[in-house]
Formats: structure tokens, C-alpha cells, sequence
């Protein structure tokens, strides 16, 4: 699966990062991606070896816990079993306000990177994965039941269309109290609930029940969706 990619962009781009969860931690893939020249951050399970080696940032530090989050980074060569040769890990440490134990995750990489810009360009990773999640959820668009490819392709690409259409309206028509909320929550809260619209001389009125979506977080929205209309064009009559 990784080397038809590696190689539709080998050629057409100056250069090409390949970042990857524990599941692409195998040494097959190391050794591949420094062949064709392909810088990675991938995410290594920790073992015992591993925490021996950053045990001095496993200690908690002395002194009353701020209400921040405490960071720490570490960086070493480490030659693994399996491996042909040793490489690069870094490893990222996390003490969070009211736990006990902290967050500990390791990257080998080949990039030359300080150990916090390699754990920064790894995290970008998780976004898209949040994306597919949400459209999986909320749009359901790994549904393709039709019996035809072309079939499924359309319905895949109508599926993509109404994950747009919602994100549109969660990125530019939702105020402040409820711009967090996922695509799922619009849904149930905005979209599929009955409502009745009643229409007079000069407003259009919105007949819904108030327990299903507060009255000043929609009353924003239609607001703000007015306020992204175009305005009507000029008559050249």
C-alpha cells in the first residue's frame, strides 16, 4: 500500500513526509522510507527499555502542580532488536493537572528536527483522522451498498457534499456558544428535528421546540446566515 503512493509523488514534488500511527512501526517501513528518501515521524509502542531511558522525566517534579499542562521532551538513539541499525526517537512527556502518572509517547524519525518540532509535525496527523471519524459518524458515507462502482462512487461523493454542506455552516453560521459542537450534534440538534415555518408579510417565522435547540444560539445562526447572503444586484431596467 505505501510504495504505489511513495512512488505517484516521487518525481513530482520536491519532497515527501510520511507521518504514521504504532500500526506503521515496523521495520520493513523504516528501512524502505530511507531508501527512496522519505523523511517519517512514526509513532513507537513503548517498552520497558524505552521508559528506562527518559526515567528521569518519569519522576514527578518537585513543587506544588501548576494548572498547566507540564511538557517535557527527550531525544536519543535507540537500537532496537528488530532493526538493522539504531535510530532517532524522541519521546514527549505530559503531566496534566489532577493525575497521578503521565502521558508518554515516543516517534522515531529520521528528520533532524528539535524533538518538539518532530512531536509538533506528528500531531498534524490526528486532524485528518478526526475528519474521517466525524464524516463516518455523522454522514455515514462508508455506507456503499449499490451494486455498481459507479453507483458507490456517486454515492460517496454526495455523501462528501453533505459533510461540506455541514461544515460550512459549523465553520462560518455558528456563534460562539456552539462552535465546538461536531457534526453529529448539528444533526440532532439543527437539522433533524420537526419544525414548522410560518410565513407572514413581512418575516418568516421558525416554529420548533425549545428543548431540542436553545432559542438565542439559533436565533444567532439565522442571523448570521442572513448576514453571508449576497445582496441582491442592481435592476438595469
Amino acid at each position: 500500500m505505501l510504495k504505489p503512493v511513495v512512488a505517484r509523488y516521487k518525481g513530482h514534488v520536491s519532497r515527501i513526509y510520511f507521518r504514521g500511527d504504532a500500526g506503521f512501526a515496523n521495520p520493513e517501513i523504516y528501512d524502505y522510507l530511507e531508501a527512496e528518501g522519505v523523511k517519517y515521524p512514526i509513532r513507537q509502542p513503548a517498552n520497558r527499555i524505552l521508559q528506562e531511558r527518559i526515567g528521569h522525566l518519569l519522576t514527578r517534579p518537585v513543587g506544588r502542580p501548576p494548572n498547566e499542562v507540564r511538557r517535557f521532551y527527550a531525544r536519543f538513539s535507540y537500537p532496537a532488536a528488530s532493526w538493522k541499525k539504531p535510530r532517532r526517537v524522541v519521546a514527549k512527556v505530559e503531566w496534566h493537572p489532577g493525575e497521578l502518572y503521565p502521558r508518554v509517547g515516543f516517534i522515531v524519525t529520521n528528520m533532524a528536527r528539535v524533538a518538539e518540532s518532530v512531536v509538533a509535525f506528528y500531531n498534524k496527523r490526528g486532524t485528518f483522522e478526526q475528519y474521517i471519524k466525524e464524516g463516518i459518524g455523522a454522514i455515514n458515507w462508508t455506507r456503499l451498498s449499490c451494486r455498481s462502482f459507479a453507483a458507490n462512487a456517486v454515492r460517496l461523493q454526495l455523501h462528501a457534499l453533505a459533510y461540506n454542506l455541514g461544515n460550512f455552516l459549523r465553520t462560518l453560521a455558528t456563534p460562539e456558544p456552539i462552535k465546538n459542537w461536531s457534526l453529529t450534534t448539528l444533526k440532532e440538534k439543527l437539522i433533524k428535528i420537526g419544525a414548522k415555518v410560518v410565513s407572514h408579510a413581512s418575516y418568516v417565522a421558525f416554529q420548533l421546540a425549545e428543548v431540542a435547540t436553545p432559542r438565542n444560539p439559533f436565533a444567532d445562526i439565522l442571523r448570521l446566515i442572513a448576514e453571508l447572503r449576497p445582496p441582491p444586484l442592481a435592476s438595469t431596467a
